[in-house]
């Protein structure tokens, strides 16, 4: 099982969009994926037309009494599952902080699911705290949405930071540009500049465009109601920039249209 972050310190660059619409586009490809929102504001919670409940909360999951298996849910896409998110997870730094190991308590908790999902997809909140060095210690990727704007470059800058004086040499920071408006000057700058700088920012890029947006009122992922777009395009082109860094695609499971576990 691959397990890939969409995460920044800074909100509000479409760490949500990128994880349901990459997750959507794995399920579709043949991968048995699976989301995790981490976030108590339940954004891809709410894209996936699922209520933001888990029953006994964040406390429940991270004391492992039952797995995380019970609190999974199937989405209206074959394939596809989320792991919701709940109020309670605004708690998570102080459940993690009484564990033993928190910064590996997720790595851990979701070792079980290996042998039923192909992608996991952790969607993280804006922060740098132990439920991100959780994140970190769990996932092999970590997708890095930024806008092309000096206050992201700087976000993108504390992060490698903190990769680098955390010794994370198992985790592979991957950015990519989000929200991208090419009438902007600065925005073509800084997405013509960056690559040079930074050879790990990835060659696709999403454009600031209002069918992202219209994720919200829609809830649906962008290659399901305009697959055509050029932002639907984008996230395609993302996935498989993605695939080729993990190597190729992992298989789905012969015969498996249904989902893992039920709603």
């Amino acid at each position: 099982m691959k397990i890939l972050a969409t995460y920044n310190i800074k909100g509000g660059v479409g760490k949500t969009a990128a994880a349901v619409n990459l997750a959507y586009l794995a399920a579709r490809d043949g991968a048995r994926t699976l989301v995790w929102d981490l976030d108590p504001q339940g954004a891809a919670t709410f894209y996936f037309r699922i209520k933001a409940k888990v029953k006994g909360g964040g406390e429940r999951l991270i004391g492992g009494k039952n797995g995380l298996e019970s609190a999974i849910k199937g989405t209206d896409y074959p394939r596809l599952d989320l792991l919701p998110a709940d109020f309670s997870y605004r708690h998570l730094d102080i459940l993690l902080d009484g564990e033993k190991k928190p910064t590996k308590r997720f790595k851990k908790l979701l070792a079980p699911l290996a042998a039923s999902y192909d992608y996991l997809f952790l969607d993280c909140p804006p922060s740098i705290s132990l439920v991100s060095e959780a994140v970190f210690g769990a996932a092999e990727i970590l997708l890095v949405p930024i806008i092309p704007t000096p206050l992201s470059l700087r976000t993108l800058e504390q992060i490698f930071a903190f990769e680098r004086d955390e010794g994370l040499k198992d985790l592979k920071i991957l950015p990519f540009f989000s929200m991208v408006d090419r009438r902007k000057s600065l925005h073509r700058e800084i997405v013509e500049s960056l690559p040079q700088q930074r050879p790990e920012v990835l060659e696709a890029e999403i454009p600031y465009a209002s069918e992202v947006e219209q994720m919200g009122i829609r809830r649906l992922p962008l290659a399901a109601y305009a697959p055509h777009s050029r932002a639907a395009h984008a996230f395609a082109e993302l996935w498989q920039e993605i695939r080729d860094h993990l190597d190729g695609a992992c298989p789905a499971s012969p015969g498996s249209d249904s989902h893992m576990y039920g709603s």
